[in-house]
């Protein structure tokens, strides 16, 4: 299998913004960006949830080579909820999705990495949560994250968040849409 031209423009874009990163983050993205030159086998098919409708708003705010890329790609991926969330927090289930690109589900099936995003409606709270490998975030629109070592911050476009192993996080979406890209060992 080879990668399409567009999850490979993809990828070469997030490492060239990944490579940007410092710190205990640019541990982390070298470990992912090393894990992903294999290829894994083809995913699953596409699903887009209503949320959806907000990632073209949510790419306006950013006019990088990234962006452009993750728009070429997006409409491939499959969207999701997340596997926790309740349907009777109506704002959380209706303005939140999920899609993976590279690991379980996505466009390449593979363990090793996980590659996503998540789109996020105006006003909605991605709640608290952990998980056991490290994180890092890469903004595509404005938002805010926080974890328990740090208060609410929008690093901006340019900028990135470094969730450290199993820390309490959270993220949400001011008066604009929220789109993130997110980096994960696994």
């Amino acid at each position: 299998m080879a990668r399409s031209a567009a999850l490979a423009e993809f990828l070469a874009e997030a490492q060239a913004a990944l490579g940007r990163t410092n710190g205990p983050a640019a541990k982390v993205s070298a470990e992912v960006v090393a894990r992903w030159s294999s290829l894994g086998v083809t995913g699953a098919a596409p699903q887009r949830l209503k949320v959806c409708d907000y990632i073209t708003a949510a790419l306006s705010q950013n006019h990088s080579r990234l962006a452009a890329c993750f728009s070429a790609l997006e409409g491939q991926l499959r969207w999701t909820r997340r596997i926790t969330a309740d349907p009777a927090d109506s704002i959380f289930w209706n303005g939140h999705a999920n899609a993976i690109v590279l690991g379980p589900g996505g466009l390449e099936e593979r363990s090793d990495v996980l590659v996503g995003a998540t789109v996020m409606a105006p006003g909605t709270l991605y709640p608290d949560h952990s998980h056991p490998p490290a994180e890092v975030y890469l903004p595509l629109s404005s938002g805010a994250w926080w974890n328990s070592e740090m208060a609410w911050n929008d690093p901006g476009l340019d900028g990135f968040i470094y969730n450290p192993p199993g820390i309490l996080h959270a993220m949400r979406a001011g008066d604009k849409p929220f789109l993130a890209l997110w980096f994960l060992p696994t």
